[in-house]
């Protein structure tokens, strides 16, 4: 006699090697979310844990294949089902292009999938029910010694399935919608959560190398961050600053119109350097170079930028809470600004320090060196941190030049740019404006000023306006590119 051959009838839908397997176990590992969810559906499904499998690997891997549905044990054709629906809308082409060789992301998509899941799960579950009364009701109206003579196992299996398929075939029409849906929104949350982390300056190679609860953490922080707000807004300006330094034109010469006075050595005119000849004069030249007083060619058209700290002074009085137009709030808009200028730090090898004021008594410093990683929670600390109170110019401009008299003393970096962004003017006293003018003139470094929703405070009589060597106001606080001259120039 011939020997039958065994068909082996698969639990799983979707075809997986043992690294594939690997990754899904040390995902499910790291993540409470896809443990509680296995063991709600596992109260409404057998194979609960084998769907969920499936729907991670079919996210995850880069060629997903499904088995033949004669492969499948009979328990798992309603995963096969759900499955082969789940990958039929272009929503899910476009989940992977997030999802494909990413754990975390395939996690999320599953967890994504959850209501869809759940609703898929009871629609199989009725469909079970009706197709087990129907193998009753067949049953019942046999002759009595038909139900007395025992059935073969195979004969009993066949009309189950038999039920079972004309129940699924009716049911089917709601499981592929369901899973249609469930495609859809894992594909929406997934570019929500890409966004965001592309707004906040977060590279696909960062969120890959992080780990799983790390990676959750952020997303959730930056989800619930209290400018999550106005994250489109972050990103906006973030994008605007990025192309004005793209169009920014360094040392370009010009024509050459005059002397001036500064420390550019590549301009210094010849009887300048001719001191250096004369070992009495050395010291002289040191000095006004010090000074930032060395003879220089003026030419009209060149770009001269900072080389020091890109510092911004960033009110957060109670005033700043107020929201403009399209309910933007000024301090959204200004940290939003702030956040474009550690960008433009970064991109210039220049250091960074975001000082956060108030009130006199109120105060406090962010320092991002360059050459360090900036490190996103200091970053999203930076950016949601609200001291409120009244205002004070004197003591976040005193710590400006503070940091600025440092870095020059310890690295001998000169023209620094302060950034003061505020919506209130306040009076600061004679004596302190003569050691801010002293103090600037000895470091060589730039103020700007931006009066946000307060045209009043950049008027030409302005305490502000006196302080800063470029001032301009935003009224329309959904005008990013209001502060696109301030990338230009810094």
């Amino acid at each position: 006699m011939k020997a039958t051959a065994t068909v082996q009838r698969h639990t799983a839908t979707v075809v997986a090697d043992r690294f594939d397997l690997m990754t899904w176990r040390d995902t499910y590992e790291q993540s409470a979310g896809l443990r509680e969810l296995t063991a709600e559906l596992s109260l409404r499904h057998d194979g609960a844990t084998d769907l969920l499998t499936d729907a991670f690997l079919a996210a995850y891997q880069a060629r997903p294949r499904l088995r033949d549905r004669a492969e499948m044990d009979p328990s798992r054709l309603v995963d096969h089902h759900v499955l082969s629906s789940l990958m039929e809308p272009p929503d899910f082409a476009e989940l992977r292009r997030t999802t494909a060789g990413d754990p975390y992301a395939a996690a999320m998509a599953v967890l994504a999938m959850a209501p869809s899941l759940r609703r898929i799960l009871q629609r199989a579950q009725e469909a079970q029910d009706q197709a087990g009364q129907a193998e009753q009701d067949a049953v019942a109206q046999q002759p009595t010694e038909s139900v007395e003579e025992a059935e073969s196992d195979s004969r009993q299996a066949g009309r189950a399935a038999e039920a079972a398929a004309q129940a699924m075939t009716a049911a089917a029409r709601g499981l592929r919608a369901d899973a249609h849906a469930a495609a859809a929104r894992a594909a929406r949350v997934a570019r929500q959560e890409a966004a965001l982390m592309r707004i906040w300056g977060i590279t696909a190679g960062e969120t890959e190398r992080m780990p799983f609860a790390q990676r959750l953490q952020l997303a959730e922080r930056l989800r619930t961050s209290r400018l999550a707000r106005w994250a489109d807004l972050i990103g906006r300006f973030r994008q605007m600053a990025c192309g004005e330094r793209a169009h920014k034109v360094e040392n370009a010469g010009g024509e050459l119109i005059g002397i001036t006075l500064g420390d550019d050595l590549s301009r210094v005119v010849p009887s300048e350097l001719a001191n250096l000849g004369l070992p009495v004069l050395r010291a002289v030249f040191a000095a006004r170079y010090a000074a930032g007083e060395l003879m220089l060619y003026d030419n009209r058209g060149e770009q001269t930028t900072g080389r020091g700290a890109i510092i911004a002074c960033v009110d957060t009085s109670h005033s700043m809470y107020e929201e403009g137009p399209g309910g933007v709030t000024r301090e959204a808009w200004a940290k939003a600004c702030a956040l474009a200028l550690l960008d433009q730090a970064r991109d210039a090898g220049r250091d960074f320090v975001g000082i956060l004021f108030s009130a006199a008594d109120k105060l406090q410093v962010f320092r991002f060196p360059a050459g360090e990683s900036a490190g996103m929670p200091r970053v999203l600390e930076f950016a949601e941190t609200f001291l409120g109170g009244g205002t004070s110019y004197q003591r976040p401009l005193s710590a400006a030049a503070d940091v600025l008299r440092q870095e020059f003393d310890d690295a001998a970096r000169a023209r620094g740019d302060i950034v003061m962004i505020t919506d209130d003017d306040c009076g600061v006293t004679e004596e302190w404006m003569r050691d801010w003018k002293d103090t600037k003139r000895q470091l060589g470094f730039r103020v700007f000023g931006v009066a946000v929703g307060a045209p009043r405070v950049a008027e030409a009589d302005s305490v502000l306006d006196a302080l800063c060597d470029n001032l301009r106001c935003v009224e329309d606080l959904t005008d990013v590119h209001a502060a696109a001259d301030l990338f230009r120039l810094i």
